[in-house]
């Protein structure tokens, strides 16, 4: 599709009727052919999820991408829960033939003797025992490709500037700017935030607050020669509790591993002079348990660092607007959830859209299912990640018991079965009955842990 930008009218001696109806009508044709039906600002796994499934409705559906595929993201680690949501999108083969097969998840305390293995296996739905670990760079780029086979256009290197939104619910005119600094403007019916932290929508409008529950940082690098587990394990993600947060360790299937700290804002301040290779280091000598498996590590790519700041939008949408996945809200990376919550955003506002433009009367009912099953993941997520490093958690992780199926709806959560019909719900009511009644008969210890997280997400002044 030609893309033309669109033509600004100038009210100011207008010329004579005939004149000006024939202007008028050719920028008519011209605002037509830069036209669709949806417009989606990021390619990443919330846009490249939307994208496909309106563009198989029939819909006109553009994507802008910032970026050109393949880039380097973080957040390797998939969750059962993705895997449903692959095959639906047609890729479940291309994520299988690249990823490292995952069936569950290692904790490892240092207060505790032992470690505690989860298995997805193990979960309440039994059907969807293991995932993957995958390179965010091969998998993005599966998604966007995937997109645009499906009809989207797609447009990478290409940066969205500004949206105006029309009166009368009319859509809006996006700006974008190409690396080449063309600029470019389409008039979309409906506009999709896929911006990830960008948050470009929520940014704009003031709409972004950032959770005073949670601040967190990571720091991160990939690794050669780390030790890893043997037999299907292998490819298990592992949680390093430690001092100052936790650790992840992520095996790829190119022999890579990717490990992280995610620590708090005083312990990243504390970094003082040192390189961000130098600071990882030594936190990871601070944990022992991982420093032991990374004896022989050799780094092969650079220390990166990324503010985790937890964060979340006022709402969910608008009259011809959604945010997806991280441009709505962003929660601490602890359960892998961030790539499941951007694909189940992207499939929830696909069926929302699909309803706002085919059946304008209701769309008010279709945007308000959309906003319930969007707060839906990151608040059940939110609630054990607030908690995940006190120690009456800790102590469940550690040692979980089944009573009325807490473990196994424990690890459908962890598995990220939240959004279909498995009856989860009552027993994970019941094992937030049981840490509430946990931190009570450890009163001393819980208010001291309460306190000490009450300092510690406060940001650094």
């Amino acid at each position: 599709m030609r893309q033309i930008p669109l033509p600004i009218m100038n009210t100011r001696n207008s010329p004579e009727p005939e004149v000006e109806k024939e202007a008028m009508n050719k920028e008519q044709a011209e605002i037509d052919e830069t036209s669709c039906d949806v417009l989606v600002i990021g390619g990443g796994p919330a846009g490249a999820t939307v994208a496909p499934l309106l563009a198989e409705r029939g819909y006109r559906v553009v994507v802008l991408e910032k970026a050109h595929h393949p880039r380097f993201h973080i957040g390797e680690s998939l969750l059962p829960a993705n895997m449903p949501l692959f095959d639906r999108l047609g890729v479940g083969d291309h994520i299988r033939a690249i990823g490292m097969e995952k069936w569950g998840a290692e904790f490892v305390s240092p207060w505790h003797e032992h470690t505690q293995m989860f298995e997805f296996g193990d979960a309440w739905d039994k059907s969807q025992p293991m995932a993957y670990q995958v390179r965010r760079s091969e998998f993005d780029e599966i998604l966007i490709r995937n997109a645009e086979r499906k009809g989207a256009t797609v447009f990478e290197g290409c940066k969205a500037t500004a949206v105006d939104f029309l009166s009368n619910r009319e859509g809006a005119v996006v700006t974008a700017e190409r690396d080449d600094g063309e600029t470019l403007r389409w008039r979309a019916r409906f506009v999709v935030d896929a911006s990830g932290r960008d948050t470009f929508l929520a940014s704009r409008m003031q709409i972004k607050q950032r959770n005073p529950k949670h601040n967190s940082a990571a720091v991160y690098g990939h690794f050669r020669d780390v030790q890893r587990k043997a037999g299907q394990v292998e490819g298990n993600i592992s949680i390093f509790w430690f001092d100052h947060g936790w650790f992840w360790f992520i095996p790829l299937v190119d022999g890579v591993t990717s490990v992280g700290m995610v620590t708090w804002p005083y312990h990243m301040k504390s970094r003082g002079e040192r390189s961000l290779s130098a600071f990882l280091n030594d936190n990871i000598q601070q944990c022992p348990a991982l420093a032991a498996r990374m004896v022989d590590a050799v780094l092969v790519s650079d220390v990166e660092a990324t503010g985790n700041y937890a964060y979340s939008a006022d709402r969910t949408h608008g009259d011809n607007y959604v945010l997806l996945g991280d441009a709505y809200a962003f929660i601490d990376p602890v359960f892998s959830s961030g790539v499941l919550l951007a694909m189940q955003s992207g499939l929830l506002a696909a069926e929302a859209i699909d309803q706002c433009l085919t059946n304008p009367a209701r769309a008010p009912a279709a945007l308000r299912r959309f906003d319930k099953m969007m707060r839906l993941g990151p608040r059940e997520f939110s609630w054990f990640i607030y908690r995940v490093t006190n120690p009456t958690m800790r102590d469940l992780f550690m040692g979980p018991r089944n009573i009325l199926r807490v473990r196994e709806a424990l690890l459908s959560l962890l598995a990220g079965d939240i959004f279909g019909k498995t009856p989860i719900w009552p027993s994970l009511w019941m094992l937030k009955l049981i840490y509430y009644v946990s931190s009570l008969r450890h009163l001393r210890r819980s208010l001291k842990a309460w306190k000490a997280r009450r300092d510690l997400v406060r940001a650094p002044s």
